[in-house]
């Protein structure tokens, strides 16, 4: 085990803030596009689709309605953060003591996997009581990406873009060749916003295919034992 890590993910648990529920900053806005028909050069143009995402109207939205709809399990986390942090203060104060005196690894050692199993099992149990809020995030982020092809579709041919780049593939671009605002107002267009709560059994698509694959292998292997 490595005493130092588990120190330092003790004392990140035992901290003041709450990271894992802190609001993540959205990128920069998207910058604003020309006209209809003048983007690009030669059918050339960039776009931020992670600007554009986190700049529209379902996704800033849902950032407003979140902290509301799941105040109760986002409180209940907090509270619970708070109390395993004031578990884990006395143990880690003891263990830097100790370690300044010169203690050998046979005393600090059995302290260090104390500190751990709290710490491991404290983050299982904030992650178990902001599932919720993490299946609430993906089902906003799936909607908005099951828009997002259309709507960069419909931004390119508008504009008469033929090739889409990432601006940080470009070393320098003027605003004349950005299609992030385009983009943005047809998936504005094409979803306003999104439902907040996912339906009740909900799995993000990676999960579901998974799930997916694994019941095709389960039913191909039961063929195959049939024949």
């Amino acid at each position: 085990m490595k005493i130092a890590h588990t120190l330092a993910a003790a004392l990140l648990l035992a901290g003041v803030s709450a990271p894992a529920l802190a609001a993540k900053p959205a990128p920069a806005a998207p910058a604003p596009a020309a006209a209809a028909g003048t983007v690009g050069v030669n059918g050339i143009a960039v776009a931020n689709i992670e600007g554009v995402i986190a700049n529209s109207a379902a996704f800033k939205t849902a950032q407003t309605q979140r902290p509301v709809t799941y105040k109760a399990q986002i409180d209940q986390a907090e509270a619970r953060r708070k109390a395993i942090g004031a578990q884990l203060q006395p143990l880690i104060d003891k263990f830097k003591k100790d370690q300044a005196a010169g203690a050998t690894g046979a005393v600090l050692q059995p302290q260090a996997q104390a500190i751990q199993q709290i710490q491991e099992s404290g983050n299982q149990e904030l992650q178990k009581i902001v599932e919720p809020v993490a299946l609430s995030e993906a089902y906003v982020q799936e909607q908005i990406n099951d828009k997002l092809g259309a709507a960069i579709q419909a931004a390119m041919t508008k504009n008469g873009v033929t090739l889409l780049l990432n601006p940080q593939s470009v070393l320098a671009v003027g605003k004349s060749y950005d299609l992030s605002m385009a983009i943005l107002n047809e998936l504005n267009a094409a979803l306003p916003t999104a439902q907040l709560v996912p339906p009740a059994g909900w799995l993000p698509r990676e999960q579901r295919e998974q799930q997916a694959q694994q019941a095709a292998q389960r039913g191909n292997a039961a063929a195959g034992d049939g024949r």
